[in-house]
C-alpha cells in the first residue's frame, strides 16, 4: 500500500521500530475511516502527501511537513470548533510514544495548528507547503471539484440547506477575497486561476436563483 510505504519511510528517519510503525498506521487508518467522513479521509491525506512531494523543493523540514499532513485532520468533527487543536494533541501523544524528539514534535504541532485558518507568514515556507497541499483540491478539474463540494456537504448533513449555503458561501468568499490562495510560487502559477474559477462556480450553484 502506497500510503503505508510513505508512513514507514517518514518514520524510519527517526529509527522507529517496525512493530510501532505498523500499529500507529493502523490507528491512523481507523481514525480516518469513520463513517461520518466523506472528504476528510485517507484519500485526502494521500492527495496532500502527493502535492507535498511536488512542492518539496520549497520545504525546509520536509519530514515535519509530511508528518503534519498525516495528522492535520486526524480528529475531525464538523460540529466542533477545535479539530486542529485536538489533532495537534493526538499527534503530540502518538509521536511522543513513538520516540520522536520533542523539538520535532513542537514543529509538527505548529504546522497542524496553521491549517485552522490557512494562513502562513511569508518566511514560513513549511506552513506554506502544507497549506497549499491541503488546498490543492480547490484547483482540481470541475468534475473532481464538484465531488469534493458534495462530500463536504455530506459532512455537514446536520445543517439545514439554508444554514449550509450561508456558511459555505462565506468560506468560499473569504478565500476569493485573499490576494492569493496559494503561497508557493509553483501552486500560485499553476493552480490559482483554476481554484478561483471553481470557487466562483460553486458560489453560483449555492444561489437559489440558479437552481
Amino acid at each position: 500500500m502506497r500510503l503505508f510505504c510513505s508512513w514507514q519511510h517518514t518514520l524510519q528517519n527517526f529509527g522507529v521500530e517496525q512493530v510501532a510503525i505498523e500499529q500507529a498506521f493502523t490507528d491512523l487508518v481507523e481514525a480516518y475511516s469513520t463513517g461520518d467522513r466523506h472528504y476528510h479521509t485517507l484519500q485526502h491525506i494521500e492527495h496532500v502527501l502527493s502535492t507535498i512531494d511536488t512542492l518539496q523543493a520549497y520545504a525546509h523540514d520536509l519530514v515535519a511537513v509530511k508528518l503534519a499532513a498525516w495528522f492535520h485532520d486526524v480528529v475531525y468533527d464538523s460540529q466542533a470548533k477545535d479539530n486542529e487543536e485536538q489533532s495537534s494533541d493526538y499527534a503530540c501523544k502518538m509521536l511522543s510514544n513513538l520516540g520522536i524528539p520533542h523539538s520535532n514534535i513542537t514543529i509538527i504541532s505548529r504546522l497542524i495548528l496553521h491549517t485552522k485558518y490557512h494562513q502562513a507568514l511569508t518566511d514560513d515556507h513549511d506552513s506554506q507547503v502544507l497549506l497549499d497541499a491541503d488546498l490543492a483540491i480547490l484547483a482540481t478539474n470541475p468534475v473532481q471539484y464538484r465531488q469534493y463540494a458534495h462530500a463536504i456537504r455530506q459532512e455537514y448533513a446536520w445543517l439545514s440547506e439554508l444554514e449550509y449555503i450561508t456558511g459555505r458561501r462565506q468560506v468560499l468568499e473569504n478565500f476569493l477575497q485573499r490576494q492569493r490562495i496559494y503561497h508557493t510560487p509553483l501552486m500560485f502559477q499553476v493552480a490559482e486561476q483554476s481554484a478561483r474559477a471553481n470557487l466562483q462556480a460553486e458560489i453560483q450553484t449555492l444561489d437559489p436563483s440558479h437552481r
